[in-house]
């Protein structure tokens, strides 16, 4: 049981960074520059990627030789799990985290058809060929490891978790300003802003995770609290 939930954290950490590194790249590309503040969290990876390449691995697995079959679950099940994070994000932070109002064939600015298409797409390359190569190394590990890594790997994103919603409910945004339109990359740069400067936070966080650094994708946040404590110390 311990083996089986900590190995599905090792897989969803594993497509939430893969995801950030796709969304970056995309947005990059896009917007002719680099573009680094992407997701809702302060590390390098998207949740709901994982959650999204973590369902299809277990569910969609038995549909790997259906090509169209596998095409058409991606597509529904991303879709369908972005819509309703989207709507949950809106409802308690009153903020639309992306927006799609200005592509053709969309859904409430939540979802569109082209997005979609990716997801159906990422879904064959996915359960076909990345993460069997994945679960071929994985199944090598020892179990103590797969239980060690799944482990740091969990208090990485609750810590993370923690911090950013913390930060994003203090945060005195102009809504008007975000109507029908992406508000992420703004949204981060507040937060780590925020983060910087906020010092009850920073005093709390380092007398409770003196050792925080030691995890990975941590060290940054790790010695931007250390700093600006001991500025105003």
């Amino acid at each position: 049981m311990l083996y089986n939930i900590s190995l599905l954290m090792i897989i969803f950490f594993f497509y939430s960074v893969l995801g950030y590194l796709i969304e970056i790249t995309s947005v990059s590309i896009k917007e002719d520059k680099l573009v680094f503040s992407r997701g809702y969290l302060i590390g390098p990876y998207i949740p709901i990627f994982g959650f999204g390449a973590t369902f299809m691995v277990c569910y969609l697995n038995k549909y790997q030789n259906d090509i169209l079959t596998l095409f058409i679950l991606g597509l529904v099940s991303c879709c369908i799990l972005e819509y309703f994070t989207s709507l949950l994000m809106e409802n308690i932070f009153h903020l639309r985290w992306w927006d799609y109002s200005n592509r053709k064939f969309n859904i409430n600015g939540r979802v569109c058809l082209e997005n979609g298409i990716y997801f159906g797409m990422g879904a064959i390359l996915l359960v076909k060929y990345i993460h069997p190569w994945l679960s071929n190394i994985l199944y090598s590990l020892p179990c103590s490891y797969i239980h060690l890594l799944g482990s740091i790997l969990f208090f990485i994103i609750i810590i993370d978790f923690l911090i950013s919603t913390f930060m994003t409910l203090q945060l005195k945004i102009d809504v008007d300003s975000y109507i029908n339109k992406d508000a992420t990359e703004a949204l981060k740069k507040e937060i780590k802003k925020n983060l910087e400067t906020h010092s009850l936070l920073r005093k709390r966080i380092l007398n409770a995770f003196p050792k925080i650094k030691e995890y990975t994708g941590m060290k940054q946040v790790q010695e931007i609290l250390e700093n600006n404590y001991k500025k105003r110390s």
